[in-house]
């Protein structure tokens, strides 16, 4: 039988099950089937929505570029970010993967205001320079990609919480909190 949880995984927590160098991992916060296992990976330094299931037709599903959904970032980045970094942000921009240059996917990005919980420990406050919110909407993952954008275009990330995949999201829970979901409330498009 098939089982669907969603996670928010905590700041400074691996995106596994298994030990490695004694950081914090899933297992730490999460009591689960062993066949159940997250579906994606958010950096260590990321916090927010994970899909855990032991469904290997949706793992495939939401790995598979060829399946395009959208996964939604809040993102607090340093300095107040302008119309122009916002515009570059939705046409694309011009990265480094795996040593080689790489165009983003056209995006959606707006300012937000958002109520996030506390992380601990707390973002650094520097009172000479501003910080604000923006939703950045990709229907691609690459490998810290939402950090080399923002920083492309000259606003660097400072927190990122990945709040929604399609139509799945974290609201209502807190960090370190699970809750089991049924397979219709993940919604993807075809």
């Amino acid at each position: 039988m098939h089982q669907y949880y969603i996670v928010y995984k905590p700041f400074q927590v691996l995106s596994q099950f298994s030990p490695l160098g004694g950081k914090a991992t899933l297992k730490d916060f999460f009591p689960l089937p062993a066949d159940v296992y997250p579906i994606g990976r958010l950096d260590f330094d990321s916090e927010g929505l994970l899909i855990l299931t032991n469904d290997r037709r949706l793992n495939h599903r939401l790995l598979d570029p060829a399946f395009a959904h959208e996964r939604e970032y809040w993102v607090q980045v340093e300095g107040a970010i302008s119309p122009d970094a916002l515009r570059q942000l939705e046409t694309g921009v011009t990265i480094n993967i795996d040593g080689r240059p790489y165009t983003t996917r056209p995006a959606k990005a707006k300012p937000i205001t958002p109520t996030v919980p506390d992380r601990n420990p707390p973002i650094r406050y520097r009172a000479q320079i501003p910080s604000c919110w923006i939703s950045l909407i990709l229907k691609e993952g690459k490998n810290h990609q939402v950090r080399k954008m923002t920083a492309r275009t000259g606003f660097p990330t400072l927190r990122l919480i990945r709040y929604r995949i399609e139509r799945v999201t974290i609201e209502g829970l807190q960090p370190g909190e699970m809750r089991e979901i049924r397979m219709e409330d993940i919604t993807l498009p075809y």
